[in-house]
């Protein structure tokens, strides 16, 4: 079992950009947390809508079982919400805003989206990763101490 993390570009048009890597505290965090919950992430960061399109259909055919998708740049994009309902897999999206600019979202009812991280800049995905786990009933007390509260 594993969860995929898979961010889109930051900017779109002329300025497309890939996403800025995930500050390393949490990217170690995510990967500890995974293994504690018994699963393992993998990270795509996509350059393009195209490039964030198939990563999404690529991680549906894989053994992934939950997407925590960044739609970025993407977050209006029509073939995005086209193909979110067909994908088989649940996702959490994400959001590295924070409280005081807080980026637009998917509209609500697209696909199997089982929640929304943002408003907690890098620390949404820590969050997301939460929401991931309680969906897969994996997410059990770690060191006595529960990781999402």
């Amino acid at each position: 079992m594993s969860i995929f993390i898979i961010r889109g570009p930051e900017a779109a048009g002329a300025l497309i950009r890939t996403a800025q890597p995930l500050p390393a505290p949490v990217l170690k965090s995510l990967v500890h947390r995974a293994i504690d919950a018994g699963t393992t992430v993998a990270i795509r960061a996509c350059g393009s809508e195209q490039e964030l399109l198939d990563a999404l259909r690529v991680a549906d055919h894989s053994r992934g079982e939950v997407t925590l998708l960044d739609p970025g740049a993407c977050v209006g994009s029509p073939r995005l919400q086209h193909l979110l309902p067909y994908l088989r897999n649940a996702y959490v999206e994400v959001h590295d805003d924070d409280t005081r600019s807080p980026e637009a979202c998917l509209p609500p009812d697209i696909g199997q989206r089982i929640g929304v991280a943002h408003g907690y800049c890098a620390q949404s995905y820590m969050h997301a990763l939460e929401i991931a786990l309680d969906h897969l009933g994996c997410s059990e007390i770690v060191d006595g101490v529960h990781v999402g509260t």
